[in-house]
C-alpha cells in the first residue's frame, strides 16, 4: 500500500503591485518595480522555490509596496492554478502538453536547466549505480542494498506523487517510463524528499539537482556524477528546463516578473540556486 509523507507547503508573502508594463519587452531590474504597487501570486513546480523567493524578497525590500506570495504544490497544480486564473504565475519543471495550452491558452517561458538525480542518505556506501539497477530498485525488483554494492539492507524507495514534474522527468528519462512499486513511499516536495532521505539511512529517492546539499548523496549514473555542469555539457543525461506559465501573454506586474528572473539579477539567482540560466 502507498504511504504519504505530506510536507508543509511552502509560501513566502511578500508586499507587491500594479506594473505598467510592455510584456517582455527586455530584461527587467529592481528599478523597473520603482513606485509600482499590486500583487503577484506564484505557485507550482517546487524546483522553483529557491529562485522565485529570492527575487520575490528582492523586490520587497526594494518596493514594499509589491505583494507576491510563492506556493508549492507540484507542477500540476502550477497548470491547474494558471489556467484557472486563481495564481498570475504557474511553475512547472517539465514542458507544457499540447492539451493543456488548448485548454488554458497557457504561455511558457523556460529560465534554467536542471538535473534530476537519484539520491540517498550519506551513510550509504554506495558510490555508484547503472540506470538498469536505478530502473530496477524502483520497480521493486531489487530490494536489498546488497544487491549493488551495499550493505545488508532492505531498500526503502522514496517517489514523488504523479502531479510532479521532477517525477515525469525521472520517470521518463531515467526509468524510461518503467513501473514504479506500490509500495514506495510518496513524497509531495524536493523538500520532503530531502528530509525523508536524511532521516533513513535505507531511502533511495530523487531531487532535482538544485537541491543536493550536504543531507544527501548522489551516486554517480554509469559512471557520471550528476551535477550541473555535467548536466550542461551533456554527459548528465536526466536533465529538464523550469519554466514560468501564464494564462495569455503577462501583463502589467507579472511581465515584470519573468523579465526580472530572465534578465541578468535573475540568472545570478538562478545560478546560485543551483540551476543553469537560459
Amino acid at each position: 500500500m502507498r504511504n504519504s509523507v505530506m510536507s508543509r507547503c511552502l509560501t513566502l508573502v511578500l508586499s507587491a503591485g500594479l506594473y505598467a508594463f510592455s510584456p517582455l519587452a527586455g530584461a527587467a531590474d529592481l528599478a523597473s518595480f520603482a513606485g509600482q504597487n499590486g500583487k503577484i501570486d506564484i505557485a507550482g513546480g517546487t524546483a522553483h522555490i529557491p529562485v522565485m523567493n529570492a527575487a520575490a524578497k528582492r523586490i520587497m525590500q526594494s518596493n514594499p509596496s509589491i505583494r507576491i506570495t510563492v506556493a508549492a504544490g507540484g507542477s500540476g497544480v502550477g497548470v491547474q492554478k494558471v489556467g484557472e486564473g486563481l495564481v498570475d504565475i504557474g511553475n512547472t519543471g517539465r514542458a507544457l502538453t499540447d492539451a493543456e495550452v488548448a485548454k488554458y491558452g497557457l504561455k511558457s517561458f523556460a529560465f534554467a536547466i536542471d538535473g534530476v538525480a537519484a539520491v540517498v542518505n550519506p551513510k550509504n556506501p554506495v558510490a555508484g549505480l547503472t540506470a538498469v539497477q536505478v530502473q530496477e530498485i524502483f520497480a521493486g525488483k531489487i530490494t536489498n542494498w546488497k544487491a549493488v554494492g551495499g550493505r545488508d539492507a532492505a531498500i526503502h524507495v522514496f517517489t514523488r506523487d504523479e502531479a510532479s514534474g521532477t517525477r515525469e522527468v525521472f520517470w521518463e528519462k531515467l526509468l524510461k517510463k518503467g513501473v514504479i512499486a506500490d509500495s514506495a513511499n510518496v513524497v509531495a516536495s524536493n523538500g520532503a524528499m530531502k528530509s525523508a532521505l536524511a532521516g533513513d539511512a535505507d531511502a533511495i529517492g530523487y531531487v532535482s539537482i538544485g537541491h543536493i546539499d550536504d543531507t544527501l548523496k548522489a551516486p554517480a549514473l554509469d559512471g557520471v556524477l550528476p551535477t550541473q555542469d555535467n548536466a550542461r555539457s551533456g554527459t548528465y543525461p536526466v536533465v529538464r528546463k523550469l519554466y514560468m506559465n501564464t494564462k495569455g501573454e503577462p501583463q502589467g506586474l507579472t511581465a515584470a516578473f519573468i523579465n526580472y528572473i530572465l534578465g541578468d539579477e535573475g540568472k545570478r539567482m538562478t545560478a546560485a540556486a543551483g540551476y543553469l540560466p537560459l
